[in-house]
Formats: C-alpha cells, sequence, structure tokens
C-alpha cells in the first residue's frame, strides 16, 4: 500500500503544525498505518515555540531536531492531503490563500500560557487521529 504524505501547514510552523506533525507520524508508526506527515510554514520561524516543546514533553512527544521548515511547492505537490491549522497570526501569510487545504482553526499558541497550549495541542491530537483514520479507511 502507498504512504500517503499529509501536510500541515502554518505561518510560522513553530507550534500547531509542528504538534500534528509528531502526533501523526507517532499515531501512524504505532498502528503500522501508511502515513506520514510534514510540516511547513509560509514564513517558517527560527525556532519551535518552547511553550508547545513544553507541552508536548509533558506527554512523552519529545521534539528534538524538529524545526521549522519552510513551505515548498514540491511538498504540497506530493501531499495527499494538506491542512492548514487556522490564519489567526497573519491573514496575509496565511497558506490557506495560496494553496487549497483544509482549514482547522485552531488557536495560535504563540504567547499563550501552558494551559492554553495545553487545550491547542489536545485538539490537535483529537483531529489528528480522526484524520489520520478516515485516510486509512478511505484506502481500503
Amino acid at each position: 500500500m502507498k504512504v500517503k504524505t499529509v501536510l500541515f501547514v502554518c505561518v510560522h510552523n513553530s507550534g500547531r503544525s509542528q504538534m500534528a506533525e509528531a502526533f501523526m507520524n507517532r499515531f501512524a508508526e504505532e498502528r503500522n498505518l501508511p502515513l506520514r506527515a510534514v510540516s511547513a510554514g509560509t514564513i517558517a520561524g527560527s525556532a519551535l515555540n518552547p511553550v508547545v516543546v513544553a507541552a508536548m514533553g509533558e506527554i512523552g512527544f519529545w521534539m528534538d531536531g524538529m524545526k521549522p521548515k519552510q513551505l515548498t511547492q514540491e511538498m504540497v505537490d506530493g501531499a495527499a492531503r494538506v491542512i492548514t491549522m487556522g490564519c489567526g497570526v497573519d491573514a496575509e501569510a496565511c497558506p490557506a490563500r495560496f494553496i487549497v487545504t483544509e482549514d482547522w482553526g485552531l488557536d495560535d499558541p504563540a504567547g499563550q500560557p501552558l494551559e492554553k497550549v495545553r487545550e491547542i495541542r489536545d485538539q490537535v491530537w483529537e483531529r489528528v487521529e480522526r484524520l489520520a483514520e478516515s485516510l486509512v479507511s478511505s484506502a481500503k
């Protein structure tokens, strides 16, 4: 079975899209699913949001080695699905303006306290789980 790539996109690729990438890749690995996730930003940041890193570490997702990546046309072309995370950060740089996507409309964790980032993290996990299940069931 061919591996489907899911591309998670946000503006800076320092929070939500990184969480989604980590969740989807772990979910696929643990369940031996033909899925792979990558993430990118329209204006990639210089580092991951440290509060996001802390919130993910709390539940055993270590973000070591992960860094913001710049969105490329090759990434979009290679994806079976493109998911944007919400465009509240910078509407002008919103990925949904450039590519056809499904937008999850999630709050941006930038500048948020850990409690709020935990809520966003949990929303990302729930959505990734539903997406993975739908991608696998549609392939059968």
